[in-house]
């Protein structure tokens, strides 16, 4: 399987936000259909990310659910 990318403008790079603080953001990637979250990120705090978590796009506006990439 080929990495899956922005469908607006090809970036591999996304975050979801924390459900119970909507200020703190998780950058990661997808890699191969997994999500592979920034090597600083703890993770004991990353929350669960699912195919219906809502999902931005790093780089540009595109949002949308983590199962429109895959």
């Amino acid at each position: 399987m080929s990495d899956e990318k922005c469908p607006l403008c090809g970036s591999e790079s996304f975050y979801v936000k924390d459900p119970g603080d909507p200020y703190e953001m998780y950058e990661f990637d997808l890699k191969d259909g997994k999500i592979v979250f920034n090597s600083d990120t703890d993770e004991s705090e990353i929350p669960e990310v699912q195919g219906e978590t809502e999902t931005y796009c790093n780089r540009c506006a595109w949002h949308d659910k983590l199962k429109a990439l895959r």
